[in-house]
């Protein structure tokens, strides 16, 4: 068992879903509940370990664990001996200041302030870099109260939407101070064994299958190569002559974005028969 990649997944919160889907979706067992706090998948020589998404980084900058999927605010702010290796797409935020409106024109106004967060590290952080001399208080949970409770004067914390400031009573300032998403880490400087290259090439495929689908068409043979200008693939798009005398078939990968432009596009060239298929995983 000593060679098995052992990885640190958020058993709660807003990444734990997301997270649970995309090693799915790569072929690893899942727990199917949420009172598992470990998952052996003996098979894909992996062991999962469901963790709160704070102490994620600290496990695997201590070599605890091998890898894990965490917040990019959280591995910052945990100041861990741990990196990241890439990000995940999902999972999105923007770590903003926020005040009663009328309080601060500009985060250059933060001197001075009394400033509640629970991201100590990452607020420390910015306002050394910035040489800004103000006060940080740790609270652990919801700090949208804590102006009106008369302990801070300012809040710096992770911004989705924005709805629970301004149910508050609060309003963004400046511009978001770092954006954040789920990303996958391992310990800084450690070396990369063939299990854990395995399991990001298996992340990668479906991060890419979620970026693009599968084209194919028909299109006559005298507009085959403006057609593949518009569909060149990854590495070249697949032509292949019709039984039909004069036409010729094409497939290719194509961006996920746009895809439906591109057949307009294709369908004004003269191509036919267009379909887009979902790719579920790849390799490239």
């Amino acid at each position: 068992m000593s060679d098995l990649l052992r990885i640190a997944i958020p058993n709660k919160g807003a990444l734990s879903l997301a997270a649970s889907q995309i090693l799915s979706e790569a072929g690893y067992r899942q727990r199917s509940t949420t009172k598992e706090l470990t998952l052996l998948d003996a098979d894909n020589g992996v062991e999962f370990f469901y963790l709160r998404p704070r102490d994620i980084a600290v496990y695997v900058g201590e070599g605890t664990l091998d890898v894990g999927i965490t917040g990019r605010d959280l591995l910052l702010d945990s100041g861990a001996k741990a990196e990241e290796v890439r990000p995940l797409g999902f999972g999105a935020s923007k770590f903003r200041f926020a005040a009663r409106p009328g309080t601060l024109a500009s985060l250059d106004d933060l001197a001075g302030q009394r400033i509640a967060t629970s991201y100590v590290g990452v607020v420390e952080e910015y306002l050394t870099k910035q040489s800004i001399a103000a006060e940080v208080i740790r609270l652990d949970g919801a700090v949208e109260t804590s102006i009106q409770l008369g302990v801070a004067d300012v809040i710096a914390d992770v911004v989705e939407t924005g709805s629970t400031l301004k149910a508050a009573g609060l309003q963004v300032v400046g511009e978001s101070i770092m954006d954040s998403e789920a990303v996958l880490i391992q310990r800084a400087g450690a070396q990369t064994s063939d299990n854990f290259k395995i399991f990001k090439r298996r992340l990668d495929g479906v991060l890419v299958a979620r970026s693009y689908v599968m084209m194919d068409y028909d299109i006559p043979d005298d507009r085959v190569e403006a057609a593949v200008a518009l569909t060149p693939g990854i590495e070249s798009p697949t032509v292949l002559p019709l039984h039909k005398e004069g036409w010729t078939a094409v497939r290719a990968m194509v961006p996920r974005e746009g895809a439906q432009k591109l057949m307009d596009s294709l369908y004004d060239l003269g191509a036919r028969g267009i379909l887009l298929t979902d790719i579920h995983a790849c390799r490239l």
